[in-house]
This record gives C-alpha cells, structure tokens and sequence, in this order.
C-alpha cells in the first residue's frame, strides 16, 4: 500500500497554522481538528514546520504556561521530515519508529497534500492484514 492510498481515504483537509499565530491559537486548533499536530506553513503555502501537542508539552515543561504566548515558530519542529503520495506505507513505519514521531507531512512536487499519521498507518496495516488473512481462509476452506 502507498501513501497515496491512505490520502484517498482521508479527504483534503489538511489540519495547518502559521508560524505567527499564537501557541495558544495553535492548541486550540489542535482540539477543534482532533488532531496532534498542526503543519505549519507561510502565507505562500510553503511548508515550514509541524507543531505538535509534544512540541507544546517540551515548552510549558521548559517556560511554564507563558509559553502559550510564544509564536508557533518558536515552538515547532522546523526541520519536518516529509515522504510523497509514492513512497509505501512499510517506508514510513520505519521512518516513523526510527524517529520516534507521529506525523508526517505528504509533499508532491514540493507542495503539501496531506499529513500521515501514525494512526493512518496502523489503520491501513490492519486493512492490509484483514485482507490476507480472508485470502488465506478462502485459500484454506477450498482443500
């Protein structure tokens, strides 16, 4: 399965924020969106970090909650590690582990698709082993 595949599955909205914007902002888009992490781009469109709800925790553990008055640029992660809608999804377990994150921006030609999470992942595994187990017991019931 490719990433591509889990996108299709996902829609188009991508959960983002400016670097800009408020921590404080960011955190309650975080709860609006259901999600644990926010791409972070220019006002071009142009990927410049990822902001997640571990990125947030480091800063108050480190400032306290004044950190919530910080701009977003000053708390993400700006060097993102991103994949494409080709790369497989095996490819970004091994990244994801390796790394130890949970979010990772999709790029095509330089431009932002989509965001994979680590849930996107497991769920797209788990479809992927349901498949060959019924093959298997199809293959099985037939002898």
């Amino acid at each position: 399965m490719k990433v591509r595949d889990i996108l299709d599955g996902k829609g188009s909205h991508i959960a983002s924020t400016q670097p800009d914007i408020t921590v404080e902002a960011a955190v309650r888009s975080l709860g609006e969106e259901k999600v644990g992490a926010l791409v972070v781009v220019e006002p071009s469109g142009k990927l410049c970090g990822i902001i997640s709800e571990r990125d947030v925790v480091r800063r108050l553990a480190a400032s306290g909650s004044g950190a919530l008055q910080a701009k977003v640029a000053d708390v993400m992660t700006c060097e993102v590690m991103t994949c494409t809608p080709d790369d497989s999804v095996e490819h970004l377990m091994a990244l994801m582990t390796q790394n130890r994150f949970r979010h990772l921006p999709v790029l095509e030609h330089d431009r932002l698709v989509g965001v994979v999470s680590i849930g996107d992942v497991v769920k797209s595994r788990l479809q992927d082993l349901e498949q060959e187990t019924s093959v298997l017991r199809d293959y099985i019931s037939a002898y």
